[in-house]
């Protein structure tokens, strides 16, 4: 069922906030999709789902690797019947204010604040589809 990613029902954003553990899908450089467990957060307001994690890991190689546009993906949740996607295009971002705002974001959703890291990034995905099932 499609949604509108910037004006989700109450039901579809109450899902989002509930502790799901997520999915996030990157393409490698043979097209083949690069699937990984991910906290995600979801912001509608603004268009944008935020991912923490650290600089070195494939999903980010993969999402620079497709250069200054960002790379296509979709973040998933599901939980029994119900579940949720959102698709966009993702890009790196180091700014240390973002990132710590995606963790303060991040904290909230799960209930616990990730222990520091000097080599975290944010993946930060403009959100151009939603589908889920509530």
């Amino acid at each position: 069922m499609a949604i509108d990613p910037r004006d989700p029902s109450p039901e579809y954003l109450a899902f989002w906030r509930e502790r799901h553990l997520c999915t996030l899908t990157t393409l490698r450089p043979d097209g083949s999709p690069h699937v990984v467990p991910v906290g995600v957060t979801y912001d509608p307001e603004a268009g944008i789902a935020r991912v923490i994690t650290n600089k070195n890991s494939r999903k980010v190689a993969h999402i620079q690797a497709a250069g200054a546009d960002g790379a296509r993906v979709a973040v998933c949740q599901a939980e029994g019947k119900r579940w949720a996607t959102l698709e966009g295009r993702a890009v790196v971002r180091t700014a240390a204010d973002l990132i710590a705002d995606a963790v303060r974001r991040y904290s909230e959703r799960y209930g616990r604040t990730p222990a520091p890291n000097p080599d975290r990034v944010l993946i930060e995905i403009a959100i151009h589809r939603a589908m889920g099932r509530g």
